[in-house]
């Protein structure tokens, strides 16, 4: 792997987690399993990589945006292999658009809004924590919170897609978002 990939401090690779969050989030669950994710993200980040000399210099804010331009393509072209045949137009949407609200609905989830440039900085931080401290969760708690909080979904919709009673989801997202903002406090710390 290249040196900026694997450099936590300004590289490529702080993104990873962030980048395949947005991902799960925006594909179809029945096409997820059809999908490798983590080589859609893979392939951003290469891609990214290859590209960075004609983008030096970038903030995490415009690193991120430029990154989920680039998975939204990717992400479009993997979709798109698997739904030739059966594809309806009117039924296609924006990947692009889709990565950027559920980008922002972390933002909104995360914080006000915050409109100095440190702030934003400290809240593409914050989003990047968010991402990895995401991954620590136990999967039902994770998807649970990733449903409810970060799609959108109802409580009864999250109940019926993990095939569980409302108040054993209630109890799932209490969990999950107590040790998430545990991880989250000792992610600062350090």
């Amino acid at each position: 792997m290249q040196p900026e990939l694997t450099n936590p401090s300004g590289g490529l690779e702080r993104f990873r987690e962030y980048l395949g969050l947005l991902a799960k989030l925006q594909v179809a669950p029945r096409l997820r399993s059809k999908v490798d994710l983590s080589g859609v993200v893979q392939q951003t980040l290469l891609e990214a990589y290859q590209a960075r000399s004609r983008f030096p210099q970038r903030s995490d804010r415009h690193k991120a945006a430029w990154l989920r331009r680039i998975l939204a393509n990717n992400l479009r072209d993997e979709i798109r292999k698997l739904e030739t045949a059966a594809r309806e137009v009117r039924r296609e949407r924006s990947l692009e658009a889709a990565l950027e609200a559920s980008s922002s609905r972390l933002e909104v989830w995360l914080a006000a809004d915050q409109s100095s440039p440190s702030q934003k900085a400290m809240r593409q931080e914050q989003l990047l924590l968010l991402a990895d401290a995401l991954t620590q969760l136990p999967s039902d708690q994770r998807q649970a919170v990733e449903l409810h909080h970060l799609q959108g979904c109802p409580l009864a919709e999250v109940a019926q897609h993990m095939d569980r009673s409302k108040g054993a989801v209630a109890a799932l997202l209490f969990r999950g978002l107590k040790k998430l903002r545990a991880v989250l406090v000792e992610a600062e710390r350090e």
